[in-house]
């Protein structure tokens, strides 16, 4: 018995599936026996996988039996679909503005068509009986984990809103839907079957990508290798994106692949799966840190690490900057990466100009004295450890990685070269490691210029590049496993931690 549909009568989901266990809330909540299979198998069935708990009773309602189903089937271990998180969420006053900014653009282009102003739907297992509406019970099903779930739209001004989202028990759905929803129910559990191996993995891993960002922090063939090297140590991956935020709590661990901010959907991931106690890279407090320049300015500066002269810019010391850092210099708003929001400044006249545009956007901005070199040090570093080192060259003529156009669009790259860890500078690698430690113990790219007297640090970045063909020259593959190693030994602890 791997999965159980949970329902307040029995009566009220008649078809049996195989694989699959129809229990009544009752007998769930009350009955020894389940409390003792949890303790016994630690929330797992006689073939070692996991239990789920699809619970499809009528109400959610705070101490309720539904409420309680969720409840003890997380206290048990036993994965429940909805969580008692998700539960919450429906009752939240944030739960529209939420929908609305992740599923905006789809909600719009497929509602759009529609002559009224009001609109219902109903979702069985992310699908519904009209044609042409299965894309948004899929993205509500990832965001929510409700397997049967209510929702109404209305629109004002030409834009469609969500109004309200409310779970169905299986008693309530519509004689004219049971057919389809038995179907839809299934159908789903089918694709689960299919798609499990055997023996089953030992854990699972989600990596959070997306397919349509231009400069993602692996490209695709990386992704591929991370798959590879986490399905040799007996990991599942799965590849997520912005709608599965509701599928977290059925993994182990999250790797972000993905460029990540801090107001942004990768935050909120970070800080999900990290109160899920996921094995996770990248965490939420080095989100925080690496992405705000200020940050990191002032913590290098405090213990000393060498940095180029620095200042700290506001509206009233505007004039400081070219007495104490000269020109050329360079103007970063705080939370820049890939080139963006940082500009060179050449003469005086385009200073206040440049100073005052990146003010706008932020009360503090750093300013920060001209090192002009051929390429920036990266060294990556995970769990304090060395990955790798590689050199990032700027284009001929440019001085930086990337070289944009006045729309901020790529133009031209430079060439990335790795080093083997015995070839670098010994100062390159303390001074990346010092650095790196002051964050933690995640995943971080630090760069570093070289002149002839000094090394000095230029950033710490969370969610550093590994692009297959440049990070990985050196050590190919093994960086890969190496990386889903330190995946499989933080699960593991946190396994025995939690025992």
């Amino acid at each position: 018995m791997n999965i159980l549909i949970i329902v307040d009568k029995s009566g009220d989901w008649p078809l049996q599936i195989p694989g699959v266990t129809v229990v009544e809330a009752r007998a769930y909540l009350t009955d020894p026996s389940f409390a003792v299979q949890a303790e016994n198998n630690r929330g797992t069935s006689a073939t070692g996988q996991s239990l789920k708990v699809f619970n499809l009773c009528k109400s959610y309602r705070y101490q309720g039996s539904g409420y309680y189903v969720s409840l003890l089937a997380e206290a048990r271990g036993h994965k429940p679909v909805p969580k008692v998180g998700a539960i919450e969420d429906l009752h939240s006053r944030n739960l529209v503005r939420h929908f609305m900014e992740e599923l905006e653009d789809l909600v719009q282009s497929v509602l759009a068509p529609l002559p009224g102003d009001d609109f219902q739907l109903a979702f069985y297992f992310g699908r519904t009986p009209l044609t042409g509406y299965d894309s948004l019970g899929h993205q509500f099903f990832n965001l929510l984990q409700v397997p049967l779930l209510a929702v109404r739209f209305e629109r004002h001004r030409h834009r469609w809103s969500l109004r309200s989202a409310r779970p169905l028990g299986a008693g309530e759905i519509p004689v004219e839907h049971r057919d389809f929803a038995i179907l839809a129910a299934t159908t789903y559990f089918n694709e689960r079957m299919q798609h499990r191996r055997k023996p089953p993995p030992r854990y699972d891993l989600a990596i959070l990508c997306n397919p349509d960002e231009s400069e993602p922090p692996s490209n695709a063939k990386a992704l591929q290798k991370f798959r590879k090297a986490a399905e040799k140590l007996d990991m599942h991956v799965d590849f997520i994106t912005r709608t599965d935020i509701g599928r977290l709590s059925h993994f182990d661990a999250l790797f972000i692949r993905e460029t990540t901010f801090v107001n942004h959907y990768t935050y909120r991931f970070s800080r999900l799966a990290s109160a899920e106690k996921l094995a996770l890279i990248d965490d939420p407090n080095s989100i925080l840190k690496c992405n705000n320049k200020v940050y990191l300015a002032e913590l290098l500066a405090l213990h000393k690490v060498p940095i180029p002269k620095t200042l700290l810019i506001h509206h009233d010391n505007v004039g400081r900057i070219i007495p104490e850092l000269g020109l050329p210099c360079v103007l970063k708003q705080p939370d820049s990466s890939f080139s963006r929001g940082v500009v060179k400044v050449e003469t005086e006249s385009e200073l206040i100009p440049k100073v005052t545009e990146l003010l706008a956007k932020s009360v503090l901005v750093i300013a920060q004295q001209w090192l002009p070199t051929e390429f920036d040090w990266r060294v990556g570093i995970l769990d304090r450890k060395v990955l790798f080192v590689a050199q990032y060259f700027f284009p001929p003529g440019h001085w930086q990685i990337i070289e944009r156009d006045a729309q901020r669009h790529k133009l031209r790259e430079g060439a990335t070269s790795a080093v083997p860890l015995d070839e670098a500078p010994q100062e390159v690698i303390s001074i990346a490691l010092e650095s790196a430690n002051l964050i933690g113990d995640g995943f971080y790219g630090v760069d570093i210029k070289q002149t002839n007297d000094c090394c000095y640090v230029m950033e710490v970045n969370d969610n550093p590049n590994v692009d297959a063909g440049n990070e990985d020259a050196v050590l190919g593959d093994a960086l890969y496993e190496e990386i889903m190693r330190v995946f499989l030994r933080r699960i593991e602890a946190g396994m025995r931690s939690s025992h």
